[in-house]
């Protein structure tokens, strides 16, 4: 049993760090010498590399960050067997990524808005709902043009596809806390798109 409670508590801290791996601010970094922090919104995330690297560096770093959110839960669905049924292991790194990306230990707990991470979580807890997250986010960024819009419905969504999916009862809780908190994580922008001031897609 202390042997599992090691293993689980060594994949939330590998989680974690993974999450925190910067792709966003390291690519910004080595192509211009700037920090992302220090432009536009502040994010490390995909969208503010946009604004410094084109589209090109955009769909780079959402890729990324999306891999470097599903590659700790598919190890942690792989390896740890602690509370299989409720789909315990995986959920915990999922958790432990998204906020990994958004307060990186690596840039003094700041970070992005773990929305390509939190997609790259849910494709590894189940696919067919990933990819559902992933094609509502584009169409409603390509109708609406704003990329806040997309995500926090795409993310809201999450929890209701994940339990239609018949998924295990932690991927649900997990979909709901995770969209939480990334919705939280948006509060300035839904700030602005109530201002009527909020940055499109162009």
């Amino acid at each position: 049993m202390i042997i599992k409670i090691l293993a689980l508590l060594f994949t939330i801290a590998a989680a974690y760090l993974i999450g925190s791996i910067p792709t966003g601010y390291l690519i910004v970094k080595a192509k211009t010498g700037q920090d992302i922090r220090t432009i536009g919104s502040g994010s490390t995330g995909a969208t503010n590399v946009k604004r410094v690297l084109g589209k090109k560096w955009f769909f780079i770093v959402m890729i990324l960050d999306a891999f470097k959110g599903a590659l700790p839960v598919i190890l942690a669905k792989i390896f740890i067997h602690v509370g299989t049924s409720l789909g315990l292991a995986p959920v915990l790194a999922s958790i432990a990524v998204i906020i990994g990306h958004s307060k990186s230990i690596f840039l003094q707990f700041k970070g992005g808005k773990s929305v390509a991470s939190g997609v790259g979580t849910i494709l590894a807890l189940n696919c067919v709902v990933g990819i559902y997250i992933a094609l509502i986010w584009g169409a409603i960024t390509f109708f609406t043009r704003y990329v806040s819009v997309g995500s926090i419905i795409a993310l809201a969504l999450s929890p209701f596809l994940m339990y239609h999916a018949g998924a295990p009862i932690g991927f649900v809780v997990y979909c709901a806390i995770g969209a939480i908190y990334i919705i939280y994580l948006h509060r300035s922008n839904i700030q602005r798109l109530i201002q009527g001031c909020e940055n499109k897609v162009r």
